[in-house]
């Protein structure tokens, strides 16, 4: 699924001319690739958001329409936000073919209901993304993995991933991804009573009331 994109050249460039350009509702961006130089151009902010929240989601295709007649099929490669408001600040489109195949980040999707969460375990997530290889058209719009059957203490690695046609991943295959572990709380306490043990076998327990000997005190 393609989604369409004005977009504006003839933009300043620099901080100022980027600030008053957002404040008329529009977004600072570079379209770049092997079939175009890069190109600074501007668009809509509504338009921007509406075209990055598809079912695809960062990975959607996006036929930019630069002004009015230049139309480039790309995806955004990059994309800056405020680091409080979290708005949309600068994005990066780089133009891809759909002979070609292109590498993105592709989100995980966790479906089922973990053994080891039911015994008390909490999911903890390695990396929520992983690194494929594919034509455009072929790339998922995320990779579901089934995890119930992961005990406390076992890892679902890149090898551990389904087969999907078309798509090759290109992360390790050893590369760690979701692991089961105990609450924190928990690795806590059970450190703290086996050193509890440890120490009421190293040391000669006395008989309540009595106190070390003159000799038992020098000795250590």
């Amino acid at each position: 699924m393609e989604v369409t994109l004005r977009a504006e050249t003839g933009r300043s460039q620099g901080s100022r001319p980027s600030r008053r350009l957002r404040r008329t509702g529009r977004v600072p961006a570079v379209v770049y690739g092997k079939d175009i130089e890069p190109r600074a151009i501007a668009v809509d902010r509504r338009d921007l958001y509406g075209a990055l929240h598809t079912e695809a989601g960062l990975n959607a295709l996006i036929n930019l329409e630069i002004d009015g007649s230049d139309n480039r099929l790309t995806m955004a490669k990059a994309v800056d936000r405020h680091p409080v408001r979290g708005e949309i600040i600068h994005v990066d489109f780089v133009t891809i073919s759909l002979t070609e195949k292109t590498r993105v980040d592709v989100s995980l999707e966790l479906q089922g209901d973990p053994i080891g969460v039911r015994e008390g375990g909490i999911i903890e997530m390695i990396n929520n993304s992983v690194l494929v290889e594919a034509l455009p058209t072929d790339i998922p719009t995320s990779i579901i993995i089934d995890v119930s059957e992961l005990d406390v203490g076992d890892t679902l690695r890149v090898a551990d991933l389904p087969d999907i046609e078309g798509v090759e991943y290109v992360d390790d295959v050893d590369e760690p991804l979701i692991t089961v572990v105990l609450p924190a709380a928990e690795v806590v306490v059970e450190e703290e009573e086996l050193e509890e043990g440890e120490e009421l076998e190293e040391g000669e327990e006395l008989e309540e009331g009595e106190a070390p000997s003159a000799e038992e005190i020098e000795s250590e």
